[in-house]
């Protein structure tokens, strides 16, 4: 009588490759969870810079086209130099509309609204 083992997967590799498996779940989840986070708080930025600029805002002002661009500006700049470019640029859109000073003016400036 020939002695026949069985082939296949020892219970020790089973457990191992269970465990890695787990393992490997919970690193995606904690990643994916801090990078949702690091997307909100990119956002939030963006809107705390939104909200210091308002306070440069005279009568006409810029429109809400202009408010999106510039907080999605901060929100995608990696680096604190393009975040200063963005922050540069919405300045000049505050200042371009500060130059209309009727209603008429400022609406006829694009990007621009008055009051």
């Amino acid at each position: 009588m020939m002695n026949k083992k069985g082939q296949g997967l020892s219970l020790n590799v089973i457990i191992v490759a269970a465990l890695a498996l787990i393992v490997l779940v919970v690193l995606i989840v904690v990643f994916t969870g801090r990078i949702a986070i690091f997307d909100r708080e990119s956002a939030q930025q963006g809107s705390t810079d939104l909200a210091t600029m308002k306070l440069q805002y005279g009568s006409c002002h810029p429109n809400q086209v202009e408010e999106g661009r510039f907080t999605a500006a901060v929100s995608r700049a990696e680096i604190p130099e393009d975040k200063q470019a963005a922050r540069d640029d919405f300045r000049n859109v505050i200042n371009n509309c500060k130059v209309s000073d009727s209603s008429s003016a400022c609406e006829t400036n694009p990007g621009c609204d008055w009051q």
